[in-house]
């Protein structure tokens, strides 16, 4: 196993999915092919994206299906009184896994669509794959304790279900349970857990969001501390336009990676830099 080149893919809702994927085609239709890391790493919506291409989906499949009008998917939004209860579940004193657990107890107790329901979207995305052969690493919280949590192919979590619990997002979301416990969006450490990629020596992050609770949960950050060629993209003007306020919103899929895909071409010959 090689450990060269590691993507590194950002939650950022179903938006971020799109334009995620939306960039990564723009690029390997630019000759710059990402989809052939040594490691993938996936965040909330990130994981989605890494199990895609662990998968070995298509990427032309991939941003078809980000076109097409959706299916399966339930609109969400992530009001102002949700964020204020992130802001006071982290202002409050303790230990980082203490601060994120108050958050988990408050979703395991917030009003949400069943964990049924919620699989099923899952079902839909992922189409009941298994975990691939390639190395993948997805992220999710402990919602009880506040732990954070890496599935991979040895982990013995179920992999559609280690995808769903990445993408929990706490009072959007039920908590999705693996082997007894119940596990939250895996953002709730960082937006990217750009750190997993720790010794890999060329890595790309994706990160539809950049900001974080802490300073050291942001990617920037993390991704300072590696000793690796790197690069960080996010969403440029117009993916930002075209994304919208509300990033857990299915109706901006098609625009969202429209835009992915023109920034993918735009920035090819810096990705290039780092990839090749």
């Amino acid at each position: 196993m090689s450990d060269e080149r590691a993507l590194v893919l950002g939650g950022g809702g179903v938006t971020g999915i799109a334009w995620e994927i939306g960039l990564v085609h723009g690029l390997a239709r630019a000759g710059v092919d990402l989809s052939g890391a040594d490691l993938l790493v996936g965040t909330s919506a990130g994981s989605v994206v890494a199990a895609q291409l662990a998968s070995g989906v298509p990427l032309e499949e991939l941003y078809a299906g980000q076109l097409r009008t959706p299916e399966g998917e339930i609109p969400a939004r992530l009001g102002y009184g949700m964020v204020l209860r992130y802001f006071a579940a982290f202002a409050l004193p303790g230990t980082a896994e203490r601060k994120r657990a108050r958050l988990g107890q408050a979703a395991l107790r917030a009003r949400t669509v069943s964990e049924a329901e919620r699989r099923a979207v899952f079902q839909g995305r992922l189409a009941e794959r298994g975990w691939p052969e390639r190395p993948l690493r997805v992220t999710a919280v402990n919602a009880e304790d506040g732990s954070f949590a890496v599935f991979d192919r040895d982990s013995g979590a179920p992999f559609l279900d280690a995808v769903a619990a990445s993408c929990a997002v706490p009072l959007v979301w039920p908590p999705v349970t693996i082997d007894g416990h119940r596990y939250m969006d895996g953002g709730m450490r960082s937006v990217a857990n750009v750190d997993l990629a720790k010794g890999y020596r060329r890595v790309v992050v994706l990160a539809p969001v950049t900001s974080a609770f802490s300073r050291a949960g942001r990617p920037g950050t993390q991704l300072a501390a590696l000793d690796a060629r790197s690069i960080l993209l996010s969403p440029d003007d117009a993916a930002r336009k075209a994304i919208g306020r509300n990033v857990l919103d299915p109706a901006r899929r098609a625009v969202a990676a429209e835009a992915g895909l023109a920034q993918g071409t735009a920035v090819a010959d810096a990705v290039r830099a780092v990839w090749s």
